[in-house]
């Protein structure tokens, strides 16, 4: 397919471009990976509720706090918001509550499109970073992440884990559960690695995350790997986000856990970090054959974006 987008102005074009030419192909810089298998029917169903969370992040703050947003909140009906913050400028927007029919705590962190979060990737941030000790106790120096994703994450950290402290102490669950698209999917994977290092030993954090960019360098998706946290990834076709930074110029790389939807609609399991396939975004995504508008979706029929 040849690269089309509705979003993409010519400076993120441009920006893209640079980026897919400085990577080889995916069969020279990636490591071979075990065998892409088909994600089963009833497994891709029990993702659709944390799709439609995912879709409702992307609401006002004033929205998701009294679940009013629309055909986004209305998708999961008994959804109850503990709590509700951001501005969606300076901190994305992010929700905290609870979900009777999972029975988890679900944490949602507000999304972008393509051509907002392009330049955010590119932009002088694409540094990477420490990250900071007081959010994460004990983490080793050597684990990077790109600078402007950690100072975004850090921003609504305190609030959401206060609040999911909260919702902990109100409903009869240890399961919580934290989702968020492309930007969004970036802050819920830190909070996924930064919930368990403030909640009691008991409770269980699960990451899913749709069109993630990659955040870190190798020492953090490995660090990832080793938390006692699941972690799942699902990207949509050509979508070009999920192979940006690029690995070889700057040393970023994801951690296991992706699903990807192949142009066919069937959803495949692709083992290991940034799987060379071509039924994996690191395989199936070059620079003659990307789609921006497949960015927001459609994830098993639903499109996230906008509210």
């Amino acid at each position: 397919m040849a690269p089309t987008s509705s979003f993409a102005l010519p400076a993120t074009v441009v920006a893209l471009a640079t980026s897919l030419c400085a990577v080889p192909t995916a069969s020279m810089l990636l490591p071979r990976q075990d065998a892409v298998t088909p994600v089963p029917a009833t497994e891709i169903a029990g993702f659709k509720p944390y799709t439609w969370f995912a879709a409702a992040a992307n609401c006002n703050a004033s929205l998701t706090i009294d679940w009013s947003c629309g055909e986004k909140c209305d998708a999961n009906p008994g959804f109850q918001p503990v709590a509700s913050g951001g501005d969606g400028v300076v901190t994305q927007f992010w929700y905290v509550g609870y979900d009777p029919t999972l029975d988890e705590i679900i944490v949602g962190h507000q999304g972008t499109d393509f051509n907002k979060i392009l330049p955010i990737i590119t932009d002088l941030l694409i540094k990477q970073v420490p990250l900071d000790s007081a959010l994460f106790p004990g983490i080793q120096e050597s684990v990077l992440v790109h600078q402007g994703f950690a100072g975004t994450q850090s921003r609504s950290a305190p609030g959401v884990v206060a609040a999911v402290e909260e919702a902990l102490s109100t409903y009869p669950t240890r399961k919580v559960t934290v989702v968020g698209h492309s930007l969004g999917a970036v802050i819920a994977l830190l909070d996924a690695v930064y919930l368990p290092l403030h909640l009691p030993s008991n409770v269980t954090v699960r990451y899913v995350g749709y069109a993630s960019p990659r955040v870190g360098n190798q020492a953090f998706a490995d660090y990832v790997e080793a938390q006692p946290v699941s972690f799942t990834r699902i990207n949509n076709k050509e979508d070009p986000v999920p192979v940006l930074p690029p690995i070889d110029l700057f040393g970023y790389h994801h951690p296991s856990g992706e699903i990807h939807i192949r142009d066919d609609d069937v959803w495949v399991s692709c083992p290991g970090q940034d799987n060379p396939s071509v039924q994996c975004s690191a395989g199936a995504v070059t620079l003659l054959n990307w789609n921006a508008s497949q960015h927001l979706g459609p994830y098993d029929g639903v499109m996230i974006g906008g509210c």
